[in-house]
């Protein structure tokens, strides 16, 4: 039982019963508004963690073999999602810094893409615009290195299952839910520093 649910269960028991019918109905509302579910294993959840002290406040870090994005918020804290990686031969490495932001963004397969896997991504050639069924999710932060595009994202999906996976090509996914609050806290020029 979620502790919200528990005190409100509790506060509507001590409550007189010329408030019964009204407290059924608020409990039962409270009840299910319970904590968002994803369909990603617990630890890939937002959750606040301890990192080393020196790491630059406001700065994201991506350790890709643990499936972790660490945006520093604080001396010594930071909050990790979970996220998708590259495949083993495609997996981002680096610096960049956050070059653009965009709500609902648009995408195009890159020539790399096409070639790889012509069946999957040729029809999309002209590219696709944002919206709900579009792979880059709700929000996309775009890696930029000495001024130049990249071509890597860290972005929402719509494949939330993949967290936690190496299955990208190359773009760093995130939970839709996520990604909008990360996307909320950085500013560009942000940087980043995938390992």
């Amino acid at each position: 039982m979620y502790r919200r649910t528990f005190l409100s269960t509790l506060a509507a028991l001590t409550l007189p019963a010329v408030a019964g019918a009204e407290t059924v109905k608020s409990t039962a509302q409270i009840e299910t508004a319970a904590p968002p579910k994803w369909p990603i294993a617990s630890q890939f959840y937002p959750t606040q963690v301890r990192v080393k002290p020196d790491l630059a406040v406001g700065s994201i870090i991506i350790v890709s073999d643990k499936f972790f994005l660490y945006h520093i918020t604080a001396p010594g804290k930071a909050m990790r999602y979970g996220v998708a990686v590259g495949r083993d031969e495609l997996k981002f490495r680096g610096q960049a810094v956050v070059g653009r932001k965009v709500e609902w963004p648009s995408w195009k397969p890159t020539p790399e893409m096409i070639q790889r896997s012509p069946d999957k991504y040729a029809k999309y050639a002209d590219g696709m615009p944002g919206g709900p069924q579009n792979p880059l999710g709700a929000r996309a932060l775009y890696l930029y290195q000495n001024g130049h595009d990249t071509a890597i994202r860290i972005h929402g999906t719509t494949e939330p299952s993949s967290i936690g996976h190496a299955v990208s090509n190359g773009c760093l996914r995130m939970v839709n839910d996520h990604v909008i609050a990360l996307f909320d806290q950085v500013a560009v020029g942000t940087p980043v520093t995938v390992y």
